[in-house]
């Protein structure tokens, strides 16, 4: 079974985000990158279906050069071929309508001929920086495919997938043939962590690289503004046993006592 994960170069999670003085860019100078949570998931089920089925697993991701790294680490995690759609690095992020034209086009550029060269194409939910939500749905219509967003449980039954996602008070299941596009949600797996060793053999490998096709996507970004940080206080009350009192009366007035 042939699968494919899509994945996002995106800044750190945990980093403090700086944007550049005209609002228009994150300041990278300082800042760690790194793969989506989701999509780390993409990729560990995407590696987890080729070992229990055989086949090939494969990592495409849209950007600059510096992508690399991230398909680099989807490689060291057990995928076995990966792929870049190159960008400009000057150019300004490409929004969810480019991306999913974009990957959509190079999806078919990898399938060699084939209509779809792919059993499954597993997307991240949504990325860690934008959270779109679109790119997945976006893509599976571009290449008439089914999709499943949201899923947190998969298996493969012969040529049919099983997809499930959490409802209020239950849970739906989906079975939809191959080939299919799923959009997973972080619990699905447990993401490897890769050793030294795959990060070093990774490397060596070869990146296929592919030119994408710009298009307009109607909407302009204005600017880009970092949520305000909630302020709190610390109020110390007290020290040694002489504290004791007063953080009983503290509980009982929050009323945990």
């Amino acid at each position: 079974m042939e699968t494919l994960a899509c994945i996002k170069r995106v800044p750190d999670t945990g980093a403090e985000i700086i944007l550049t003085d005209d609002k228009q860019d994150v300041d990278a100078s300082t800042l760690g990158y790194t793969i989506s949570p989701h999509e780390e998931c993409a990729i560990e089920e995407a590696v987890q279906v080729v070992e229990d089925e055989g086949g090939t697993s494969t990592v495409l991701s849209l950007g600059p050069d510096d992508s690399t790294e991230q398909i680099y680490e989807g490689i060291a995690r057990g995928a076995d071929e990966g792929a870049l759609l190159e960008t400009d690095p000057d150019d300004e992020e490409w929004g969810p309508k480019a991306t999913a034209k974009a990957l959509a086009e190079g999806i078919e550029a990898l399938s060699d001929g084939a209509a779809i060269g792919f059993d499954v194409l597993f997307f991240g939910n949504e990325s860690a920086d934008n959270a779109n939500y679109q790119v997945g749905i976006t893509v599976a219509h571009h290449l008439d495919l089914p999709v499943v967003t949201g899923v947190k449980d998969f298996e493969v039954d012969g040529e049919t997938l099983v997809a499930k996602r959490d409802v209020p008070g239950g849970s739906e299941v989906f079975e939809v043939d191959t080939p299919a596009v799923i959009t997973v949600k972080e619990g699905l797996n447990t993401p490897r962590y890769p050793s030294m060793r795959s990060r070093m053999q990774a490397k060596k490998q070869e990146i296929d690289r592919l030119e994408p096709t710009r298009i307009e996507e109607g909407l302009q970004k204005v600017e880009l503004q970092v949520p305000e940080k909630e302020e709190g206080e610390a109020e110390v009350l007290g020290e040694g046993p002489e504290a004791a009192d007063r953080a009983v009366e503290v509980m009982e007035e929050l009323e945990v006592l």
